[in-house]
Formats: C-alpha cells, structure tokens, sequence
C-alpha cells in the first residue's frame, strides 16, 4: 500500500485552516487540565452541550487541578448534574486526589490515571504538550474506516491505521481537522463526500460510505419498571446517597421493584431513559419516616446532586406537594 500521505496532508492542512472549528476555547489553551476536562466531557456528549451548559462553569468552580482534588465528591457530582454517566466526574475527581496538583506529561503516565484511556492520553498529550501522536476517537474511527474501506476492524487495527495515516509534521492540527472533518462532514448517516478533503482516495467515497464501519445491529432497550417513593416526614423528605456502581454517589428516593412496593398516594409517572435502559417508574408519597434515609426540607434538595430521574420527582414534589 502507499504510505506517502503528504498530497492527503497538505489538503487536510488548507482544509482546517479554512473550515476548522478554531475558536472552541480548549484549542486556544495550552492548559492540560482545561484541555483534560474538555476530552473528558466531550466523551458522549456533543460539543455543543458541553459549551452552552458545562465547560466554562465547572472551571469557573474547579479552576485548577488541585481545586478539583481539593473539592468534595458531592460538589463536583452537583457541577456534573446533567452532563450524565457520572463515572467520568468520579474519575475526575479520583484523578486529581491522584496528580494534586499537575498532570502528567507522557502518554504511559497519563494512561495509569482513572477514566483515561489511550485516546484521552493521546488527545491530552498531542494538545497539552504538542507530542506527536494520533487520536483515535469516535470520529476518528469512522473515518478510518472508511478511508481504508474496514467494515469491523479491531481496536488494534485501527490505532495501526491511525499511525500511518498520521501527520508527524503538523500533529495538532491534523488531530483537530480529523475529529472536524468527522463531526462536520464525515457524519455517521449523512456523509458530505464531495467537499471532503479525504475524498480523492477514500476507498468508501468511491461506493458507499454508509457501509464502513458496518452498522451494528440495534438491539432492543430494556424497559426497567419501577416503583419510587417519596417520604416525608416532619416536614422533611428522605432520600439515600447511592453507593453501587450505578449512579454512584448520586441522591436518590426510595426505589421498589413493583412487586414489592409499599402503597401510597400515586402522583405520577417519570421515563428517564439511560444508555442500557429506560426507566420507566409510578411515583408515589407516603407521610411517614422510614431507615436508612437522610431528611432534608424541600429548599435544601435542590444543593443536592441528583439524576435526571430524581429531578424529575422534585418536579412533581413542586407540583403536587411543596405546599401541603
């Protein structure tokens, strides 16, 4: 196969000039840690989200690193509500209380750090510290893989690709116009070959770019039917600090499986969907206390960090309750 991408990377090159995505505030920074928190909330999440309602108050509360190590785990979970999969805000803060103050500089360090794979690593290096090695993101793989006309490559086979198809000579901007050219124009359902600065020799372009990576097959979501209840008592409404995996560190109301809830006074539905399965629960409110629960007035709830379901019955709580 050729591997003298040089005509390719000059094209990338007057493309990102022209068309990239220059004034994102992350790539105006040198800052590894501004530039970490970016790579790590653009992970399933789009760029838009993330500027519009997250990027610049987390900062704005978290300046540096070691204020982020220095901040309790409730306080950064409360800044992340609403960014979702809340493992990454966890690793955040447990990658802080790691580095103190500074984040590493090689890629292996960096690695050995919680919710930074080899893609963040890179990303964080490659920005940060201007080392001269690829990305591999959602995008990114797409892109690969039709360039090279893969259908379902292995993780290791796509970083060999990422290698050869890299631009030693300008790896910051290489990196930032494929992960462009990916969200802009390269798009998973609606590619716009024909303004591609890929395009002369991507082997997808010449037959169906929908067909790389193969489409994986969609499974059905589960439908996880729940009970949840709101407790009250003088006043005060109980809810829990979850300690499994999921939703982890996150303020909840109590929650039964439908079988074994107990009776009370129905006041609504709430779906909130999740990425392995929606949830779809009958809400209900009983005037009594009940173990293993914190009280906390209405007015104190909303200093809590809580699931979007959870924000969802302090909705109801308003409507239906908050005054009797």
């Amino acid at each position: 196969m050729q591997n003298d991408f040089s005509a390719l990377h000059q094209r990338v090159l007057v493309w990102y000039t022209q068309y990239g995505r220059h004034n994102l505030p992350w790539r105006q920074s040198n800052d590894a840690y501004a530039i970490w928190i970016s790579e790590i909330m653009l992970q399933q999440t789009q760029v838009k989200t993330v500027l519009e309602r997250f990027y610049f108050p987390f900062l704005e509360t978290f300046p540096t690193l070691a204020d982020l190590a220095a901040a309790d785990l409730d306080d950064v979970l409360k800044k992340w509500e609403g960014l979702g999969y809340y493992t990454r805000a966890r690793n955040l803060h447990k990658t802080a209380l790691t580095c103190k103050d500074k984040l590493p500089l090689s890629v292996h360090e960096l690695m050995a750090l919680p919710g930074i794979g080899k893609s963040t690593a890179h990303a964080i290096a490659a920005f940060a510290y201007k080392t001269p090695v690829p990305i591999l993101d959602a995008n990114v793989k797409r892109i690969l893989c039709r360039y090279f006309a893969l259908k379902i490559p292995s993780e290791k086979l796509l970083w060999e690709y990422a290698e050869r198809l890299f631009d030693f000579a300008h790896p910051f901007e290489y990196n930032q116009a494929m992960m462009d050219i990916g969200a802009t124009l390269c798009q998973a359902k609606s590619p716009t070959c024909n303004t591609c600065p890929l395009q002369l020799t991507c082997k997808a372009a010449k037959s169906n770019p929908l067909h790389y990576p193969q489409p994986k097959a969609k499974k059905p979501v589960p439908i996880r039917k729940r009970t949840i209840v709101i407790y009250r008592h003088n006043g005060r409404y109980g809810l829990f600090q979850r300690q499994s995996r999921f939703l982890h560190g996150l303020w909840s109301f109590m929650e039964f499986d439908v079988t074994h809830a107990p009776t009370g006074k129905y006041l609504g539905e709430i779906t909130q969907k999740y990425s392995h399965f929606h949830l779809h629960a009958n809400v209900i409110f009983l005037e009594e206390a009940h173990e293993n629960l914190e009280w906390f007035h209405y007015d104190e709830i909303s200093t809590l960090a809580l699931s979007g379901a959870d924000s969802k019955i302090v909705s109801l709580i308003a409507q239906k309750l908050h005054n009797t």
